[in-house]
């Protein structure tokens, strides 16, 4: 169960290398992508569940950065539910239908402090700053989260198209980068760690989800952060 305490956050910046847990020296293999300046795009894709890497519904995530912010497009694809709760506000408990995540960290290490970003298939937003100190959630272990409050006046965007035609839905997003002391028009040379996830489920199967990701980690849980993917702005 997440917390949902409100705290004043920011993002932890990384050192020159990626490590691990610090409890954990065991190195593991992540995918990286270059993300360009707006409007030329990076491009991920992945099809793997977590954490069997099973066939998984397509999915696509766009990248770009303007001089304030990280635009993100997610493309569910293969979508047959469109599952979400209409009385479901601004960082609800969406993540337990159907969503589409990208988590996000400036800097190269493991982190331990991380932008949890969420949006549903009714365009409602879930954001907040995770402190996962363990690095990978482990029992007994510190879990928070520190929600921001007010997104839309803090730059955070979101439009959602569904086509239950061609089973597809569309999520275009904007984050601030104000938000990891990237100043403006500074984002290019940047780099970060992040990963991409998507949740899949039926209102036959809830509240058991299937489970997507870019990097796939070794267990059933989103938050193991040495698998973060490396991503570079070009």
């Amino acid at each position: 169960m997440r917390s949902s305490i409100l705290l004043a956050a920011s993002a932890a910046t990384g050192l020159a290398s990626a490590n691990n847990n610090n409890n954990n020296n065991n190195k593991c293999t992540v995918p990286s992508v270059n993300v360009p300046a707006c409007p030329a795009v990076g491009t991920v894709r992945y099809d793997k569940s977590v954490p069997e890497r099973k066939a998984f519904p397509a999915t696509q995530v766009d990248l770009c950065y303007t001089d304030t912010a990280l635009a993100i497009t997610f493309t569910a694809r293969n979508e047959t539910n469109f599952y979400f709760d209409p009385k479901q506000g601004t960082n609800g408990d969406i993540w337990q239908y159907e969503v589409m995540e990208a988590f996000l960290h400036k800097g190269t290490d493991d982190p331990q402090t991380y932008l949890e970003f969420e949006v549903s298939p009714n365009n409602v937003t879930y954001q907040a700053f995770v402190y996962n100190p363990s690095k990978d959630r482990a029992e007994g272990a510190p879990f928070d989260h520190a929600f921001i409050s007010d997104p839309a006046a803090d730059g955070f965007a979101a439009t959602t198209t569904l086509d239950r035609g061609k089973q597809t839905w569309v999520s275009a997003v904007r984050i601030p980068l104000g938000l990891f002391n990237v100043d403006k028009g500074r984002a290019k040379g940047t780099k970060w760690r992040m990963n991409f996830f998507r949740t899949v489920v039926s209102p036959q199967t809830y509240p058991d989800q299937e489970l997507g990701a870019w990097s796939v980690p070794d267990k059933a849980s989103f938050h193991i952060s040495k698998y973060f993917g490396n991503v570079n702005f070009v």
